[in-house]
């Protein structure tokens, strides 16, 4: 499955960011595609499209690794420390790329398609939350791949 060309076709169909990257990831959680959709459903545009908050494709990668590293027992201390450790690479590696991660701050500097987002190349994306949302989904999987590989 490309799930960056799946992520970018639900862009295209109308879903927002957070949607689009959340629900590429859907047949690996115990979700459906229409529930991530719904789950992600307000935090496009920065969150409710204010562009105040997190990037909607960060926030869609942020799920993704909350499902697939639960974190569902408060005593669980190290069961805590690891989700928030992957959600923090995740976001690292995001701004890595874009030198940002706030919806409004990434709108107002364009960052175009580079080396950096070789998916983003590779499926002619030109648009700004294309671009956004196609690296978001190369990142994440990357990193469950990174994890796979470990296993």
């Amino acid at each position: 499955m490309d799930r960056c060309a799946l992520a970018y076709q639900y862009h295209k169909e109308g879903y927002n960011c957070a949607q689009s990257v959340a629900g590429a990831f859907a047949d690996l959680t115990s979700l459906t595609p229409e529930q991530m959709m719904a789950a992600m459903s307000g935090f496009g545009g920065g969150v409710g499209g204010s562009h105040c908050e997190l990037c909607g494709a960060v926030s869609g990668g942020v799920l993704v690794l909350s499902l697939l590293y639960p974190h569902t027992d408060g005593a669980d201390k190290a069961g805590k420390v690891a989700v928030y450790a992957k959600a923090k690479e995740f976001r690292r590696r995001f701004e890595e790329v874009f030198g940002l991660t706030r919806c409004g701050d990434l709108l107002r500097a364009r960052p175009g398609v580079t080396e950096k987002n070789p998916a983003s190349q590779r499926l002619g994306v030109t648009a700004h939350c294309d671009n956004m949302i196609v690296t978001a989904v190369e990142i994440l999987e990357q990193m469950i791949a990174g994890d796979q590989a470990a296993v």
